[in-house]
């Protein structure tokens, strides 16, 4: 028997280190460079603050032997997991090594993976997973789909307790898709990510169609198509830069509040060129993102979906140095329509923001829901109603503020008095009314109008008298349905000033075991 001294030790701890941080080998390293990608550890290493990363069972092994299964062993099992700091604070984090048995999840994979979902969730800490799998290990049979199931029981314990962010940075298939579906936030990589269910030669097999990886699940398509991805970035290390940025805006988990940051913004600023992006003529659109850069601090806004539904904007930001969510009709697109898609972007936003103590600034530019066949049978009112119960459902502080038409049902989507909106604002030239009033005129005088001996001159009569009296803010403002109504150039500082007084809000709501969200 050999004897076992500290120096030997040692060095076999070195050698087994040394092969691990090798993952698949030097020259499945250098593919991986050659595709224009980073190693998992290298991407561990440039997202997390230098010197900060500690690693989880770095040793573990496959224990399968089928298949002549124990000439392919690796120290770590294809997936790097463990904690660190971003900014720092706290995160743990996970990264499948493509370069072993190309990121496959087998039995002790995926429980390095809900081990350190264990701990995110125990210490109450964000979680980021950096994704690149081609699914499930089929080499190991049924046996690993219990910690494949079990990532997806935790993601779906922390929804809601933990920001969960997951990055796909390569081709991810089959079961390893689902996991980052239920995260929070999903960013791929242009060009060298992909997500599908089946892959193209299933595909092929089953329905006799052709199409290759980056049409089928490629950035582009699940950006602006399927929706299923909410940030793109050009290469490997802007997003993950991309991931540090958008962690800033969120507290560790849902026990705390965000960040508070001195961003050297006068929170009385006026913003004087408002009337201007805007015009009083309601014919004319405008970007409301533009709106948004005037009033949050130093401009700086961190769009989330901006190339789906983007006939609605929402994001992060900061006013008065705190995190708020925010939700605005884009007059740009559609002229601000609500449809299927735009429903859900918001719902599923207003959501985060009220699971993790981010209050909601609401923009409304928008004059309805929009109509026809296709989005009725795509079920406009399932969808539409997500925003009304995500609303209600939302405890945060809540600030709407009324530019311009704000018409019909969409009042109620996009947050009023009725959803609970705590203080809600309006320019003057605001018509928070049930229809526009040349159609609500047409609707209520249409007798009066055909009878008269001039019906262009009684329909103008009638008009001026409808604006006059209902479309605008000053009737609802006497009825404290609008709570004040603001000059454009103080803007800035009604929205922040609101938000300081809201800041200890506490609202209590009946016992639930939870709703049941119109899905």
């Amino acid at each position: 028997m050999t004897e076992k001294t500290h120096q030997s030790e040692l060095e076999r701890l070195r050698s087994l280190a040394a092969k691990a941080a090798l993952g698949g080998g030097e020259k499945a390293i250098e593919r991986q460079h050659q595709q224009g990608k980073l190693t998992a550890r290298e991407r561990i290493n440039y997202f997390l603050d230098e010197g900060t990363f500690v690693e989880f069972n770095m040793l573990a092994e496959h224990q399968c032997y089928d298949f002549e299964m124990q000439k392919k062993k690796f120290p770590g099992d294809g997936v790097v997991t463990g904690y660190g700091n971003v900014d720092g604070r706290l995160v743990f984090v996970y990264a499948q090594d493509a370069t072993v048995l190309g990121g496959s999840v087998g039995t002790m994979h995926g429980a390095k993976i809900c081990y350190t979902m264990d701990k995110a969730i125990m210490v109450g800490a964000p979680l980021i997973g950096l994704n690149e799998s081609g699914g499930g290990r089929l080499h190991e049979g049924f046996s690993a789909s219990r910690n494949v199931a079990g990532t997806f029981h935790r993601n779906t314990k922390a929804s809601g307790v933990i920001p969960q962010i997951s990055a796909i940075m390569g081709t991810c298939a089959g079961v390893a898709v689902y996991s980052p579906a239920i995260t929070d936030f999903i960013f791929m990589v242009e060009g060298s990510s992909q997500m599908f269910i089946t892959g193209p030669g299933v595909i092929k097999a089953v329905t006799g169609e052709q199409i290759d990886a980056e049409q089928l699940g490629g950035a582009t398509i699940h950006a602006e198509t399927s929706g299923c991805t909410h940030f793109t970035a050009k290469d490997d290390r802007e997003c993950l830069d991309q991931v540090r940025r958008l962690l800033s805006f969120f507290p560790s988990n849902n026990m705390e509040n965000p960040p508070v940051v001195e961003t050297g913004d006068d929170p009385k600023r006026p913003c004087d060129d408002l009337t201007e992006i805007v015009s009083a003529d309601f014919r004319i659109p405008y970007d409301v993102r533009q709106v948004i850069n005037r009033i949050v601090d130093n401009g700086d806004f961190m769009e989330v979906q901006p190339r789906f539904a983007r006939n609605i904007v929402v994001g992060f930001a900061r006013m008065d140095g705190r995190t708020v969510g925010i939700v605005a009709s884009q007059p740009l697109v559609m002229a601000g329509c609500l449809d299927v898609d735009a429903s859900d972007k918001a719902a599923r936003f207003i959501r985060f923001c009220d699971a993790f103590n981010i209050s909601l600034v609401n923009l409304v530019d928008v004059p309805g829901f929009l109509p026809g066949k296709t989005q009725e049978y795509g079920g406009i009112i399932r969808h539409g109603a997500k925003m009304l119960y995500a609303y209600s459902e939302a405890t945060v502080p809540k600030v709407t503020l009324n530019l311009r038409k704000n018409y019909g049902g969409a009042v109620m989507a996009m947050c009023c008095k009725g959803t609970e909106v705590d203080q809600m604002l309006a320019w003057p030239i605001a018509q928070p009314v049930v229809l526009d009033t040349k159609a609500a005129v047409d609707i209520i005088f249409r007798k009066e109008i055909d009878q008269a001996e001039d019906p262009a001159a009684e329909r103008a009569k009638r008009i001026q008298e409808y604006d006059y009296k209902y479309s605008n803010p000053f009737d609802p403002a006497g009825k404290m349905l609008i709570d004040s109504v603001i000059e454009p150039r103080e803007t800035r500082w009604q929205i922040i000033s609101a938000l300081r007084m809201l800041q200890e809000k506490r609202e209590e709501r009946p016992w639930r075991k939870h709703g049941n969200i119109p899905l």
